[in-house]
Order: C-alpha cells, then sequence, then structure tokens
C-alpha cells in the first residue's frame, strides 16, 4: 500500500487552502509582529530631552531612535526647531529635508560629540 493511504495521508495529500484564509492567516501573522511602546523613566526622558536642547543649541548631529509597532526607526541629524506647545522638534537630516517628529516617539537619543 503507498503512503497516502495509511494513517493521516489521505487527508495530508488533499490539503488546500483558499485565498481569504490565506490573507487572514498572512494578517494574523503581521498582527503578531507588533510590539507596544516600552516605557521611559525620567531619567531616560531628561537624557532625550537633554540631547534635543543640546542638538537646537550648538547646531550639533544627533541621533534618534523612533518607536515604530514594527520596526524601529533610526534617523540622524539636527535639531532646527522646538514647538514646546505640541511637544514636537524639528528635525533636518540634510539641508533641504526636514520633518516634525513627536517627542513621545523618541525612545532614544545620541549625541555625535
Amino acid at each position: 500500500m503507498s503512503k497516502k493511504l495509511v494513517g493521516n495521508g489521505i487527508f495530508e495529500g488533499s490539503r488546500m487552502i483558499i485565498p481569504e484564509h490565506r490573507t487572514a492567516w498572512l494578517m494574523q501573522e503581521e498582527s503578531k509582529k507588533i510590539r507596544t511602546k516600552p516605557t521611559l523613566d525620567d531619567q531616560e526622558i531628561q537624557q532625550i530631552e537633554h540631547t534635543i536642547v543640546y542638538s537646537y543649541n550648538k547646531r550639533v548631529n544627533i541621533s534618534l531612535v523612533l518607536f515604530d509597532p514594527i520596526e524601529d526607526k533610526e534617523v540622524e541629524g539636527v535639531v532646527i526647531g522646538i514647538n514646546t506647545y505640541r511637544r514636537e522638534i524639528k528635525f533636518s537630516s540634510s539641508e533641504d529635508d526636514w520633518e516634525w517628529i513627536k517627542i513621545k516617539n523618541i525612545i532614544y537619543a545620541s549625541s555625535n560629540r
């Protein structure tokens, strides 16, 4: 007798998955990868804010690690503006390119002293 007719071989050989189940399964696997934001203690928050102010005052390049649920993003550049009301910084990675970054999304900051 062939192996397909012994034990669970009948069902193993005829296994199929419909496209709807495949996409649902892939979405479920992606949702497992989503992480929660780490909580920072006061000392880490002060260190991040100190590095931001240092870059703003001295126009020095700094490296920031921004939280993302899938994968953290690392950016390097200079702080060219600080909006304390909205808790955002204007961050320039090159002379012509800049973006607003929320301070609550920064999980690590270091200066290139």
